[in-house]
């Protein structure tokens, strides 16, 4: 079975649509001309506004021009993430995509369910004629992903609605009505690269295989960062033993949980022996901690070989002088990652968090890149000052740039309290109310449109922003079938 036998079809025909185009954040050229395109093609009203959205319009069903107006939401970039042994540009390639059982999955890529699937329902509902609504908008927005940018830059009074319906939740059956607020954090140094040392082997360390997943929906799995991973073992190995690293990268993406890390270090012949054991010795640590969480986790410490055809750079054989790199390892190793607070508000649910996302150390540049998340704004700032102090103890500067706040709960909004009727009515069973440790759209979009009555909801994902994202095929029936009976039953203004 392919993606475009699935049911709904209309649905599945329309993210078939969109994993062909290209959309990586930042990139999101081809997918803005595709629905561009799309709206033309299907006589809707569609433009972009000067900072990249789209927005299209669809006029009210005959007897329903006096419903209040809804806005459906969902974002048109995606995260771009492959698995080691997979070949894909993601500024050029489309999502190939397979049907196992249940679930809709890519190869070997990220599938961009999140937020595709979401785009395919705001669509497909615009394209439908056979369904009752009052006015309907559908914005799509652009780098939501590694910054809202989208959502920061649009601007009061485009949209006409009173209802936002985002379409970027991803449990079927769960309403969000609340998310957590976010800020970038980056530290950077420098230091002088020293010459190769003459008859010392050079070796590869690399932790590969770790699981990752979404920094905010995934983070209170404990799964294994492989940034932090890495650091334990290369700290081990300059404290404990004569070796001197040469660089260190792990991680691409803020709002990715890092997968893999690669290092590469020389070792004085004398001490092989002891570097190997005490790889191994960490190794046998990893796999016991991670057993349940990763156990696909890989560590590698072998002979560095340069690729096929490669020409080595000498200046890529220069080494970090060791202070420097204790130091930058120490700061690696203490930066906080995780869970910092649970809520006291709702049970089981991620107050603050950071995830350490991405590092490198190569050719005289060190930094560390992180996202902080809170549903608190005060929470928020109490980790960034602590990641700041941490760091300045190594002296090295942290900057915060990208802040926003997060989107609090509104336990009287009339568009939870029918979206509730309608899916009991529909399902025999209460739909879960919650707040999301990631961040939505909703809470910067409240911003402009403060009048705006707004509740999240979509189709199941599992593991979002990794390759191992899937969608789960009949949860997406069941959000196109409540979306439509939503909408219908939609009151007057």
């Amino acid at each position: 079975m392919t993606i475009n036998e699935l049911e709904p079809k209309i649905v599945f025909g329309n993210f078939y649509g969109i994993t062909r185009q290209p959309r990586p954040s930042k990139h999101e050229e081809q997918i803005r001309a595709y629905l561009l395109d799309w709206g033309k093609k299907h006589n809707i009203e569609c433009f972009a506004d000067e900072f990249g959205n789209v927005i299209m319009r669809k006029p009210a069903t005959p007897g329903y021009e006096n419903r209040k107006g809804v806005v459906m939401q969902g974002h048109m970039d995606m995260v771009p993430q492959k698995n080691p042994d997979v070949k894909h540009d993601f500024e050029k390639d489309p999502i190939e995509t397979w049907v196992d059982g249940e679930w809709l999955k890519a190869k070997g890529t990220t599938l961009g369910a999140d937020n595709g699937l979401g785009i395919a329902l705001g669509l497909s509902i615009l394209e439908s004629d056979d369904i009752c609504h009052g006015p309907l908008e559908l914005l799509v927005t652009y780098d939501e992903e590694t910054g809202m940018t989208g959502a920061q830059n649009l601007k009061p009074g485009i949209l006409k609605g009173e209802i936002l319906l985002n379409l970027d939740s991803e449990t079927e059956g769960e309403f969000y009505v609340g998310c957590a607020g976010g800020l970038d954090a980056s530290a950077d140094s420098t230091y002088i690269p020293q010459e190769e040392p003459q008859g010392w082997l050079c070796y590869s360390l690399n932790v590969t295989g770790c699981q990752g997943g979404h920094s905010g929906m995934d983070i209170i799995l404990c799964r294994a960062n492989a940034n932090k991973l890495s650091a334990r073992l290369l700290y081990a190995l300059l404290s404990r033993t004569d070796a001197k690293l040469l660089d260190m990268e792990g991680g691409s993406l803020r709002n990715a949980i890092p997968r893999d890390c690669y290092a590469t270090l020389y070792i004085n012949p004398e001490h092989l022996g002891e570097a190997k054991a005490i790889v191994d010795e960490i190794t046998a640590e990893i796999k016991t901690e991670y057993a349940v969480t990763d156990p696909k986790c890989t560590i590698t410490f072998e002979p560095y070989k340069c690729a096929e055809g490669e020409v080595c750079d000498h200046e890529e054989c220069k080494y970090v002088p060791n202070d420097d790199a204790l130091r930058f390892l120490r700061t690696i190793l203490v930066c906080p990652d995780g869970v910092e607070r649970m809520s006291d508000q709702m049970p089981g649910l991620v107050e603050t968090s950071n995830n350490m996302a991405m590092v490198k150390i190569f050719r005289g540049e060190f930094f560390v890149r992180s996202l902080i998340r809170s549903s608190v704004d005060s929470a928020k700032q109490a980790l960034a000052d602590k990641m700041e102090s941490l760091f300045a103890l190594a002296s090295i500067p942290v900057t915060f740039t990208g802040g926003y706040s997060g989107w609090a709960p509104n336990a009287a909004s009339p568009i939870l309290h029918l979206m509730e009727k309608v899916y009991k009515e529909m399902f025999n069973k209460e739909p879960l109310v919650m707040a999301i440790h990631a961040g939505l759209e909703c809470g910067i979009l409240s911003g402009a449109y403060p009048e705006w009555d707004m509740v999240s909801f979509g189709p199941t994902l599992l593991s979002p922003h990794s390759p191992d994202e899937r969608a789960h095929i009949p949860s997406v029936q069941k959000v196109w079938d409540f979306l439509k009976a939503v909408l219908a039953a939609i009151p007057e203004k």
